[in-house]
C-alpha cells in the first residue's frame, strides 16, 4: 500500500490539524487557576475528555460550541469551583482561538495538488469556519457533527462520510482517513475497513490526552509524527515513481 494509491484524504481536524490541546488548556485557564490543588496538563486534558465524551453521548445533536459550556460546568463542579453561565459560554466560543499546528497549512496546500481534501470533524460549522481560516486551504467537502447530528466515534458519522463521498465519485478503497485520535477515528475506520493514516501528534507524550483511551489499539496503515512527515513521505514516493 502506497500513499499515492488514494484519491481523497479525509481529515479529523482537532488534534490533527488544529492544536486543540493547547487551545483547551489556554481556554480553561480562568477555571484551572482557581483550583487549589496542582493539575498537570494531562490531568486537565483527561478530565476534559471524560466529560466531553459523556456529554456527546447524552446530547449528540447539540452544537459543539454549545456542548463545551456544559463540559466547562462539569469540570468546575469536579474541581469545586463556582462559575457563572457567562464563563461557561465564553469557553464554548474559545474554539475559534485554538491555533493550527505550524505545519498544517503548508502540508494541506501541498496535498491539495494531489488529493481531494475532506473534513470529518466533531465540531459545528461556525467554529470550523474560524479554524479553516488558519488552515489556508479550500476543502473539497466539510462534514461536521452539526451536519450529521452525532459525534464520532458514532458509526452515523462514517456512514454519512461514505455516502457523501460516493456522490462525489470517491469509492471507499480510494479514501485514506487521516487523524490523530485512536478513539474517535482509527477505531471506527477499522470497523469500516477504511485505510488509515495516524498523525501521531502526541508521540513524545504518554497517554491519550484530550481523547478517550480506545482500549485495544486499532490497526493503522501509515504512521507519521506530523503533517510535514506525511508530505515528505508522499514526495519520496512520487520521486520513486
Amino acid at each position: 500500500m502506497r500513499l499515492t494509491d488514494f484519491e481523497a484524504l479525509t481529515f479529523d481536524c482537532y488534534g490533527t490539524l488544529i492544536d486543540w490541546e493547547s487551545g483547551m488548556v489556554e481556554g480553561l485557564k480562568p477555571l484551572t487557576t482557581k483550583v487549589s490543588r496542582e493539575l498537570t496538563r494531562d490531568a486537565i486534558l483527561e478530565a476534559h475528555a471524560r466529560h466531553e465524551s459523556s456529554q456527546q453521548l447524552y446530547t449528540p445533536a447539540k452544537r459543539y460550541q454549545d456542548l463545551l459550556p456544559i463540559v466547562y460546568k462539569r469540570l468546575a463542579e469536579e474541581w469545586g469551583i463556582a462559575v457563572t453561565h457567562e464563563e461557561c459560554v465564553e469557553y464554548g466560543r474559545s474554539v475559534q482561538n485554538w491555533p493550527a499546528f505550524a505545519d498544517s497549512a503548508g502540508a494541506l496546500q501541498y496535498l491539495k495538488r494531489h488529493y481531494k481534501l475532506v473534513i470529518l470533524s466533531n465540531v459545528d460549522n461556525d467554529s470550523f469556519r474560524h479554524s479553516n481560516k488558519k488552515l489556508g486551504v479550500e476543502f473539497d467537502a466539510i462534514y461536521t457533527a452539526e451536519d450529521v447530528g452525532s459525534y464520532k466515534p458514532n458509526p452515523r458519522n462514517f456512514d454519512y462520510l461514505l455516502e457523501k463521498l460516493d456522490s462525489l465519485g470517491v469509492k471507499r478503497n480510494k479514501i485514506l482517513h487521516t487523524a490523530e485520535s485512536m478513539f474517535h477515528d482509527h477505531k471506527p475506520a477499522n470497523d469500516y475497513k477504511l485505510a488509515s493514516c495516524w498523525i501521531y501528534r502526541r508521540h513524545a507524550q504518554k497517554g491519550f490526552g484530550a481523547t478517550m483511551n480506545p482500549g485495544q489499539l486499532p490497526h493503522v496503515d501509515f504512521r507519521f509524527d506530523s503533517m510535514a512527515d506525511l508530505v515528505k513521505a508522499h514526495q519520496e514516493q512520487l520521486s520513486k515513481g
